[in-house]
């Protein structure tokens, strides 16, 4: 069994930096609870990475992919749950002394939500399952190897996202005054309600 390592982590990287809803609750928990809540959101999405990878390695994610209920189902969930968040951070800046004001989210909370967000995207499983086996080439087992692509695509996403939680945790001044803070707010909310509505509307 051969693994074609060099092709996987150019394309893996790649995609990486695209931002999506992962980054966007990522950018939320730096935003309000500094880097170490974003660095908590980053491990979280590396978490549900981690399930979906022994998800698609065991063959869960190839039933769900061919299941339209299971599909349809953790895709309406994982879209509430992306709109719920985006309004949470509406409506937080009209809140005085609220989450925009300076309140840190806590840890605890900032990684469920990395691992929920992660977790609640059915598109995660069905690219896990189309994505790795690329990569996997000749005949014998193929648990092991799929199983280190999606570990190896899961710590580069948290690289990658803990290093942009802590870019944008340690930001400078101009990011911490109340009117930028206020619209980053509003921003990040319309954000994460707009990948909410694009999960709920998208195909397989």
């Amino acid at each position: 069994m051969n693994v074609a390592l060099l092709p996987f982590l150019a394309i893996s990287i790649l995609l990486i930096l695209i931002p999506g809803p992962d980054t966007a609750v990522v950018t939320k928990h730096a935003l309000l609870g500094g880097h170490r809540a974003g660095v908590q959101a980053s491990i979280g999405v590396a978490i549900g990475l981690t399930v979906w990878t022994v998800a698609a390695a065991l063959g869960i994610a190839a039933l769900l992919k061919a299941s339209a209920i299971a599909f349809l189902v953790l895709k309406i969930a994982g879209a509430l749950y992306l709109t719920w968040i985006g309004v949470q951070m509406l409506r937080a800046r009209n809140q005085p002394g609220g989450v925009a004001g300076g309140r840190s989210a806590s840890s605890a909370k900032a990684l469920r939500q990395g691992f929920l967000s992660d977790l609640g995207n059915p598109k995660i499983a069905v690219f896990f399952t189309s994505f790795l086996p690329q990569f996997v080439h000749g005949s014998g087992a193929v648990l092991l190897p799929l199983l280190v692509l999606g570990s190896i695509f899961a710590v580069l996403t948290l690289l990658w996202l803990a290093a942009y939680a802590v870019i944008v945790g340690r930001s400078t001044a101009l990011l911490r005054r109340p009117g930028v803070r206020k619209a980053l707010d509003r921003f990040t909310g319309v954000v994460l309600i707009g990948f909410g509505i694009r999960l709920a509307f998208e195909r397989r």
